[in-house]
C-alpha cells in the first residue's frame, strides 16, 4: 500500500510497514486464542488424570499473552481512531475465551485494521499526549518493542505478586 503523502510515479514510493496495525493485532489475537486453547487443556489434564504443572506453564504463558494482547489493543486504538465502544470490546474479548480471533477478523471486515500505521513519520501531525506517544514509538520502534517487553514483564510481576486469579489452594 502506498502512503497517502506520496503521489504515484514519485521517486519516493514506501511499501507498507511489516508490521503493521492489521498484522499485529492478528498475530496477537491468534497468540491469545492458543495459549487459551493451551491453558484449558491443561486444566482438563489437572482435573481429570494428570499433574498441575501444565496449568503452571500455560497459564504463565497465556497470562503473558494476555497482557501483550490488552496492551497491543490499545496502542491500535489509539491508531485506528477506534470509538470507546470497540476499543473495550477488543479489550473484553480477551477475557472470554477464544474471542480475540472473532473480534480482529469482525475489525477487519468492516475496515478497522490499517495497512500502515498513521502516526508513523511521513504521517499525520500526532494530536494530543497519547497520540504523541504513540508517534514517538513509531519512531522508534526497537526501542519502543523493549519498553513494551519491560511493561509485559513489570505488569506481570506485579501480577504475580498480588497472586493467581482465584486464589491459592
Amino acid at each position: 500500500m502506498l502512503r497517502p503523502d506520496l503521489t504515484p510515479g514519485s521517486s519516493s514510493v514506501a511499501a507498507a510497514p511489516k508490521l503493521s496495525p492489521k498484522r499485529l493485532y492478528g498475530l496477537l489475537a491468534v497468540a491469545e486464542m492458543v495459549t487459551w486453547a493451551l491453558l484449558i487443556i491443561s486444566m482438563v489434564i489437572k482435573y481429570g488424570f494428570g499433574p498441575e504443572i501444565y496449568v503452571r506453564i500455560f497459564g504463565m504463558v497465556h497470562g503473558v499473552v494476555f497482557i501483550a494482547y490488552g496492551l497491543v489493543t490499545l496502542f491500535v486504538w489509539a491508531n485506528e481512531r477506534w470509538s470507546v465502544t470497540r476499543g473495550v470490546l477488543g479489550l473484553v474479548s480477551a477475557v472470554v475465551p477464544f474471542a480475540t480471533l472473532p473480534f480482529e477478523r469482525a475489525m477487519l471486515r468492516r475496515g478497522l485494521l490499517s495497512d500502515t500505521w498513521r502516526l508513523a513519520p511521513g504521517g499525520e501531525a500526532p494530536q494530543g499526549p497519547i497520540e504523541k506517544l504513540q508517534a514517538t514509538a513509531l519512531r522508534s520502534p526497537w526501542l519502543a518493542a523493549a519498553v513494551g517487553l519491560v511493561a509485559v514483564a513489570a505488569i506481570t510481576a506485579a501480577l504475580l505478586v498480588i497472586g493467581p486469579p482465584g486464589g491459592t489452594s
